[in-house]
């Protein structure tokens, strides 16, 4: 009788998806004509694909005009708006071409898929007028987006604490830090809130709110060596970072000495964003095999995905000495059946100063045997030598980094095994 279910289940899947490919064709040919339109003129150079009509509540100006002049164009298939429907991200590759350096690859976000953008809208209106649909401009400037237009001076604390997981719990100099490398204005350098034009004002703060992914690349520049992707410029809801390689995850079942470099990095990054000079604690609240790419050429680790970072300024942590500041805390194991799970407290995560959540998120959900990605399992440390494996001291030191036995377990086997796997990839450095 089961196998009488599935055996049905199985033919109904089949029609499904010969149905669905069915209506697409015929969709694709009764739209011929169209589909070539689109192929032959460039969306990029056009305001309303560009959604420059929403600002100043938008992520940017910096690059429109080399949008608006065609210097970028979206690489094939990403030019038909019929497949949008696969693409919820908004995630786009483009080719942006300079007169002398010729063209190069670039990705292009819109930083939330099409329903979490006409959300933006909806909650601004909301906050001016009570209701879901409004003059979204005219609306902005009754909101507290342009409420610390003005005279302001520094942008504090008390004003935007909350608002995303990167200000969560911020300090002046982290906000400081932000307004001074804020790339969206001219006038970058400057940490004086008021330095800003009231347009530039307010396509930050809307960019702290919603999605402050570009904030952090801004912030923490791959130009000073922080593992995230290079933040090039914005056009409206359109932001252009650079081109980084493949997907982690593509990785999965490559050499062993490849995944074992490329774990010994996640590790290494893992380290950096958790103890630094700077004494900003950068937390990974999200972390998954799509969140990292390689670079083709140099095989380095990068963070393509920054939304949901957390920073904490171990400086103020010591300073105003909240409670249990300077106990250790452990991330605890969270044992669940779906991808990428990670337990944390928040509050926690801004009020210690020693924390291994990083080392964590990057066991649990990258290396370890609990890692588990689009149906792969195992971790990207899988099915080591039997040499490796007959030792024992990788899975011990993944399954302590991951699930720690003894208390500060984690902390030890995570400086472990950074070691151990410089020494298997012979990059003992």
């Amino acid at each position: 009788m089961l196998r009488l279910v599935s055996l049905k289940l199985g033919r109904l899947y089949r029609y499904a998806k010969l149905a669905v490919l069915g209506s697409l064709a015929a969709a694709l040919v009764l739209n011929t004509h169209s589909l070539l339109a689109s192929l032959q003129r460039n969306e990029l150079s056009e305001r309303r694909f560009l959604q420059l009509n929403k600002c100043p509540a938008c992520w940017g100006t910096s690059w429109c005009r080399k949008f608006l002049n065609g210097q970028l164009r979206l690489e094939s298939w990403g030019r038909l708006r019929l497949l949008d429907f696969l693409n919820v991200k908004n995630v786009f590759f483009a080719r942006y071409g300079e007169p002398r350096e010729g063209s190069r690859r670039v990705v292009l976000k819109r930083l939330g898929s099409a329903q979490e953008l006409a959300d933006i809208d909806a909650k601004i209106c909301r906050r001016a007028t009570g209701r879901g649909r409004c003059d979204l401009l005219q609306a902005l400037h009754a909101t507290e987006f342009a409420s610390l237009n003005g005279d302001v001076r520094l942008l504090t604390p008390d004003a935007v604490e909350g608002w995303s997981d990167l200000v969560h719990c911020p300090s002046q100099r982290l906000l400081d830090r932000l307004v001074r490398r804020y790339a969206e204005t001219k006038d970058s350098g400057s940490f004086l809130l008021r330095n800003l034009k009231d347009a530039e004002r307010m396509q930050l703060l809307i960019t702290l709110a919603f999605n402050p992914e570009p904030l952090v690349l801004q912030s923490f520049p791959s130009d000073e060596g922080w593992p995230f992707a290079k933040y090039l410029g914005a056009c409206g809801r359109m932001v252009a970072v650079n081109y980084v390689g493949e997907e982690l995850w593509s990785y999965f079942n490559a050499p062993w000495e490849k995944r074992v470099d490329l774990a010994w990095q996640l590790m290494e990054i893992a380290e950096q964003l958790t103890n630094n000079d700077f004494e900003f604690a950068l937390y990974l609240l999200d972390v998954s095999f799509d969140n990292f790419a390689v670079g083709p050429r140099d095989g380095k680790v990068i963070i393509v995905d920054a939304e949901n970072v957390l920073v904490a300024d171990k400086r103020l942590i010591r300073q105003n000495k909240p409670e249990n500041w300077d106990v250790w805390y452990e991330s605890k194991f969270d044992d669940c059946d779906k991808e990428a799970c990670l337990s944390f407290s928040k509050e926690i995560l801004c009020a210690r100063v020693t924390v291994d959540h990083n080392y964590y998120a990057v066991c649990q959900n990258l290396l370890s045997r609990h890692a588990t990605w689009r149906g792969t399992s195992g971790g990207l440390l899988h099915d080591p030598p039997a040499h490796v494996a007959k030792e024992g001291r990788l899975e011990a030191l993944l399954d302590e980094c991951a699930n720690p036995k003894k208390r500060y377990g984690r902390f030890q086997a995570a400086k472990e095994l950074r070691e151990y796997l410089a020494q298997l990839s012979n990059n003992v450095r």
